[in-house]
């Protein structure tokens, strides 16, 4: 505070009238969006936020984007939460900080809402104190919303989400200085979203949703009422208003209907005594109202241009909110991500600032609203002892000519190397090995499985740089599947003529070993799970990143991978437990792929006698016909978790299709080698570098050391990942990726082997011939790691050092063959 020298009466003075003046003179707030550079929070201040992707966008980002911050900024939170998704929200808390903004926790329960106990419930509230420790702002806490719709997993189960709603609230109150509370239904439009039924499903009493009495839930029925848990809990209400027509048909792109949002804001809410959502729920309560809404513009659809869509819907919401009569709804919370739907094959952009064509107008409307920007508080964390402040995890895009002149650089380089290749010098260090094993494959499976451990240890590293997608639209499993098939092709390939008994029951007990061990992880990592001094929720838990086949909008989900095991130690063992272990139902989710590979082997035998049969063609067209039909129609074929990470119908084609090579492999080096068919090689080597610097111009920065080339707006970056690129269901053209990578890094290798050998060949090549005994023994490191508190601070050369040890320990293990009596390999 300043201070006034008594030298100075008549300064004085005048400083005191004009704060006297300025307390008698009215309230002046503009209607206009305010962006305001004190710290003061007026109590009647309306809000505009973002929820982000956090993963691709960042706070700043969308700060830059939009002009200022946004008052709000949104993020998912999984209950209950693991030490990844803990990280994470410190991380997030910190964004938040730095732009002087309010937090919005939309708390997304990972379990069934009848298993939050007061205890789960305080624990929870611990752990989002902790997170928070610091934060300046306010901290608004929506649990699991949109309760009253079937889409979400704690959907239309009144009489539990109330109850969870009140020991979440008593937990935070109770731990987290002034939480707000927030009841968030979905706006009642076709409510309860699925045909009248006396029978409600999850064994929910129909007395507790037929509020009319009539003996059907049906469209008649509130939509609201049985899920609102109290005034006594709840203090904002919520409610989500979208503009999406697309119901359970196809994606098309529509234009708001006239006055579409403020309609959906008064609906009336159904059932007997109620009167519209705002008056029942708002006004009569005298409760805030926090609105989350976007418009749905799906770019592979038909319809309405981007344009029309969005600046037609959110002209609508301003222009209601600025009413008067509207005067209750405090916050509006923008979508600014992206999403999927039907199993990956719809993208959906909600975004209002992801070009600067679409930010523009969208501000300018915004700024009739009377919602304020950021910031709203004073930025940055508070001071407090033993608080680190989370580290940035923003790193460097290059635009423009940088962005342009790095990519052709990338290409000039790799046309430098096509042509050495094809000189003479370049036989003084080509492959010349003649054995049975190729150690130009050995060193691919090195790489691959270097690039799975990093991955599934997930600490923040430099190593990272390398290992997410930096070599194409690829990642370690898809590489180690496909020539975990090339390998099996060699191996089997010249003796399924002759030996076919050995062959099956080679293959045989190949899948025998890999299935009884598969076993072997999930009991030991559950036993583990038990100590009091492990902390094994690395292992248990998966936390979504959005990349799997729910879609973004399940990011920040948490998943327990060993539900209902508790009953091992019962007796007797509930009905269905053994079966779901055995089938592989639970377990980690790092090692769930084994399950793929127990499958596949079993399949190889008719798969080489096709082969050997000269039906090559055949086994393509079976796989390629499987592939497809497993893209398009997306079901599973066996219960197993597998599938949920690496669906049988979809990633049997990189199996086989390695197997395919790896029998004709000599025949296939023969063919490249001819003078002619060298052109179609150097196609293949500037695809596989073109798909590379495809992946390098996405938006998603790993870390701060961390480059991308903004060659390409990220709308339609995101566009073509999410329709050609996609990991669970293998888009085409990440297959195509696949191929030609493994063809290129090969023909790499074959031309420079001798000095890639002596400068990397000694670390890949053991690791690469011991590959299932150094997928075994990362799981227990993952578990290792995860519970050494010092490296969950997101240190990135503390971590990259963790990476180094780790790496080393694992070589000096295979190569020493540690326990190679008893790990299998």
């Amino acid at each position: 505070m300043p201070t006034f020298p008594l030298a100075a009466p008549r300064r004085a003075l005048a400083v005191l009238l004009l704060l006297l003046l300025g307390m008698l003179l009215p309230s002046t707030q503009a209607w206009g969006s305010v962006g305001q550079e004190g710290t003061s929070d007026d109590p009647g201040k309306r809000y505009f936020g973002a929820l982000l992707d956090w993963n691709k966008d960042s706070a700043a980002d969308y700060a830059q984007r939009l002009g200022a911050p946004a008052a709000l900024y949104g993020q998912n939170v999984s209950l209950p939460e693991d030490d990844g998704g803990r990280e994470y929200l410190k991380g997030y808390f910190g964004q938040v900080a730095d732009q002087g903004s309010h937090a919005l926790l939309t708390v997304r329960p990972g379990i069934p809402l009848q298993d939050i106990t007061d205890d789960v419930a305080t624990t929870f509230a611990r752990q989002i104190t902790t997170a928070a420790a610091g934060f300046r702002g306010k901290v608004f806490v929506r649990f699991a919303p949109d309760m009253n719709t079937p889409w979400v997993g704690w959907g239309q189960e009144p009489d539990a989400y109330r109850a969870a709603f009140g020991r979440v609230a008593v937990a935070l109150r109770g731990s987290l200085p002034d939480p707000v509370m927030v009841w968030s239904p979905t706006a009642e439009k076709d409510y309860p979203f699925r045909s009248a039924t006396t029978t409600p499903p999850k064994g929910v009493p129909l007395s507790s949703l037929d509020t009319n009495g009539n003996g059907i839930w049906d469209m008649d029925d509130s939509a609201f009422d049985p899920y609102y848990p109290g005034d006594d809990v709840v203090d904002w209400i919520g409610l989500s208003i979208y503009h999406d027509t697309t119901g359970a048909g196809a994606a098309n792109n529509t234009l708001p209907d006239a006055g579409e949002f403020n309609d959906a804001l008064h609906a009336s809410s159904g059932g007997a005594g109620t009167d519209n959502f705002y008056g029942s729920y708002v006004q009569a309560r005298n409760k805030p109202l926090l609105i989350e809404t976007g418009a749905f513009y799906s770019p592979g659809a038909g319809g309405v241009a981007e344009m029309d869509v969005k600046q037609t819907w959110w002209h609508q919401v301003f222009a209601s909110v600025a009413q008067p009569g509207n005067g209750a709804v405090r916050a509006v919370v923008w979508n600014e991500t992206t999403d999927a739907r039907d199993q990956s094959k719809v993208s959906i952009d909600w975004r209002a600032t992801a070009q600067p064509s679409l930010a523009s107008p969208f501000r300018s409307s915004l700024d009739t609203s009377g919602l304020a920007v950021g910031p709203v508080t004073e930025k940055g964390l508070k001071d407090v002892p033993g608080l680190e402040a989370p580290q940035a995890k923003s790193g460097t895009t290059l635009r423009g000519w940088a962005a342009w002149a790095t990519a052709g650089s990338v290409l000039v380089a790799v046309a430098a190397l096509w042509l050495l290749s094809s000189r003479a010098a370049p036989n003084r260090w080509s492959y010349t090995g003649s054995g049975k094993r190729d150690a130009r494959i050995d060193m691919l499976r090195g790489l691959a499985i270097v690039f799975v451990v990093v991955n599934h240890v997930g600490i923040n590293s430099v190593f990272q740089l390398l290992s997410q997608e930096s070599i194409g639209v690829v990642s370690g499993a898809e590489l180690f599947v496909m020539l975990s098939g090339a390998v099996l092709g060699m191996v089997y390939g010249p003796r399924i003529a002759t030996e076919l008994g050995d062959v099956v029951d080679g293959t045989t007990k190949r899948a025998s070993k890999l299935y009884f061990t598969a076993l072997a992880v999930v009991l030991i990592v559950y036993v583990l799970s038990l100590l009091p001094f492990i902390n094994a929720a690395a292992v248990t838990t998966f936390t979504d990143q959005g990349t799997g086949a729910a879609g973004h909008s399940a990011a920040g989900t948490t998943y327990d991978l060993y539900a209902g095991m508790e009953g091992l130690l019962q007796f007797p063992v509930p009905q269905g437990l053994i079966p779901a272990l055995l089938l592989l139902q639970v377990g980690p989710w790092q090692f769930n792929i084994m399950g793929l590979y127990v499958v596949l082997l079993l399949i190889s035998p008719l798969i080489l006698v096709a082969l050997s049969r000269g039906l090559t063609w055949l086994v393509l067209t079976i796989s390629g016909v499987l592939y497809i039909a497993g893209s398009v129609f997306r079901f599973r074929l066996l219960p197993s978790q597998f599938e949920d990470s690496f669906p049988l119908l979809v990633w049997q084609v990189l199996f086989v299709l390695g197997m395919t090579a790896g029998f004709h492999r000599q025949r296939i080096i023969d063919w490249f080698a001819h003078p002619r068919q060298r052109i179609l090689l150097g196609v293949c080597i500037f695809l596989a570098a073109a798909c590379a610097i495809f992946s390098w111009s996405g938006p998603y920065l790993t870390n701060q050391l961390d480059v991308r080339l903004a060659l390409i707006p990220d709308t339609t970056f995101r566009y073509l990942y999410d329709t050609f690129f996609g990991r669970t269901y293998l888009g085409p053209g990440r297959v195509l990726n696949v191929i030609v990578i493994t063809i290129a890094l090969y023909a790499l290798l074959s031309a420079f082997w001798k000095p890639l050998s002596r400068a990397v060949g000694w670390f890949f090549v053991p690791l690469g011939q011991a590959t299932l005994y150094v997928f075994i023994m990362h799981v227990f490191f993952i578990v290792a790691i995860a519970n050494i508190p010092v490296l969950r601070d997101g240190n990135l050369w503390l971590n990259t050092a963790v990476y180094v040890a780790l790496l080393a320990i694992l070589w000096v293990m295979v190569k020493t063959k540690f326990l190679f009596r008893l790990v299998p390999r």
